[in-house]
Parts: structure tokens; sequence; C-alpha cells
């Protein structure tokens, strides 16, 4: 799959059905070696949309459970975002 195809999903927690962003505005962790993905780093954002500096969560890839047409479902091991 590629960046662009995954580009725009929301992001969706399953256990607290809340919203975490869009993996477009997220950035990525990426391992140098292999070009895959390790994690996906969700900003939190203030008015506007601008960013505050400080990370909201950082979702590994294999916490991901299911990639759809306009979401992404996602279980985290942990309660690591506010």
């Amino acid at each position: 799959m590629r960046f662009k195809e995954l580009s725009g999903k929301e992001l969706i927690d399953v256990s607290r059905g809340t919203r975490l962003g869009v993996l477009g505005q997220t950035d990525l962790d990426i391992d140098i070696k292999t070009g895959k993905i390790q994690s996906i780093v969700v900003p939190n954002y203030k008015w506007f949309g601008v960013k505050k500096g400080e990370m909201q969560a950082e979702l590994h890839w294999n916490e991901i459970e299911t990639i759809g047409d306009d979401m992404m479902i996602v279980k985290p091991y942990e309660d690591r975002y506010k």
C-alpha cells in the first residue's frame, strides 16, 4: 500500500470511540533500513490547526486493527494520549 492511499484517512481509537486525527496531518516514524512504517505520531493541535509542539499519541504500526476506505481503526495497547 502506498502512502497516498493512506493519506486523508481518519484515525479512530476503537476502545474509546474517539477520533485521533487524520493520517495526512501526522508524522511517520520510518525504519530507514527497511522503509517500513514503525509508528504514527499524532500531534496535539490547538486552535486553527497550529501544532502545539508535543505529540498527542504514538501509535505503533501493529496497533492498527483495520484499514478501510475512509478510516483506520486502531487499538492502542495502553492509554498514551490525553
